[in-house]
């Protein structure tokens, strides 16, 4: 490995951690592709195993032999290893590295919608969600809980932005994800339909129905669709939806963060708890039903 001990803040190669915008990273060495951060060694080895590719790492001295070893160890030799006092790095990126190493790698090629819908059963759809938190969270919660795939309008933020990487805990390098072209929501909703998929949409309106309403986990081909806290989903997206579905809620609650709100639907809805109640449904058993309450949301 090429470790380089910095003295100071000036070398070139640091601009990637503190001084350029998110903008400019995604544009940053091929235009095509960019520049990503990956914080923790659990991100960096996710990332690893998604076939991305280092461009260098930052770190404290004492993490090179320590719990980054493993890490540098899969890195190509002439990849640079940053290094320094921890008062140093921590002027560079505004807080000390309690994670312990951050990894700038290249973005991995985009992926067309029609590669994340093929075999897919169960997919996320994100609308104009542009808290990258959310966006982070999203992602983690339906890779662990059976999503196939995500799908995003162009409105969302980038699921490589920092902070939606480090959220995600490195699970929007897991999740096949692929953003929507011009035209949505008529467009995206077309390649949805025209890939075999229902849409349902996660919002308030008089023709919605409980999220454990049966016809929704036997649908083979499921797209659960979420828009931001606040406005929701656009109503041309609800009208273009196939099924409009509620969460059950107590107590006059009527909505959840739409973190929270997509990991109930997730664990409702997800690939293999789908298939399970449709393998009982085709084999005579009965499926699961869930109190209708009063309140609801989505």
């Amino acid at each position: 490995m090429q470790i380089i001990q910095l003295t100071s803040l000036d070398h070139p190669g640091l601009d990637v951690y503190a001084r350029l915008t998110e903008a400019q990273l995604r544009r940053r060495l091929e235009p095509e592709q960019g520049v990503f951060i990956a914080e923790s060694p659990k991100v960096i080895a996710t990332a690893l195993d998604a076939g991305c590719r280092p461009v260098s790492l930052l770190m404290e001295r004492r993490w090179i032999e320590g719990g980054a070893a493993e890490i540098l160890a899969r890195c190509p030799a002439d990849t640079p290893v940053y290094t320094g006092e921890r008062a140093l790095l921590a002027r560079l990126t505004g807080y000390e590295l309690t994670r312990g190493v951050l990894c700038a790698m290249h973005r991995p090629a985009p992926r067309p919608a029609a590669a994340v819908l093929a075999g897919a059963r169960r997919v996320a759809v994100l609308e104009n969600i542009v808290d990258a938190a959310n966006v982070g969270a999203v992602f983690r919660s339906a890779a662990a809980l059976g999503m196939d795939g995500m799908l995003l309008s162009p409105g969302c933020c980038d699921p490589l932005c920092r902070r939606a990487v480090r959220v995600s805990m490195g699970a929007v390098l897991q999740l096949p994800w692929a953003r929507l072209g011009p035209g949505w929501p008529g467009t995206g909703l077309a390649a949805l339909h025209g890939a075999g998929f229902a849409a349902a949409a996660l919002a308030l309106t008089d023709r919605s129905v409980p999220l454990g309403d049966p016809a929704l986990a036997a649908d083979r081909r499921l797209a659960l669709l979420l828009g931001p806290e606040g406005t929701g989903l656009c109503p041309r997206t609800i009208a273009g939806c196939d099924y409009v579905v509620r969460i059950p809620m107590q107590r006059g609650v009527d909505s959840l963060n739409v973190a929270a709100a997509g990991a109930v639907a997730f664990w409702e809805l997800g690939a293999s708890r789908s298939a399970a109640l449709q393998t009982r449904n085709e084999t005579g058993g009965q499926p699961c039903t869930r109190p209708n309450t009063s309140a609801c949301g989505g």
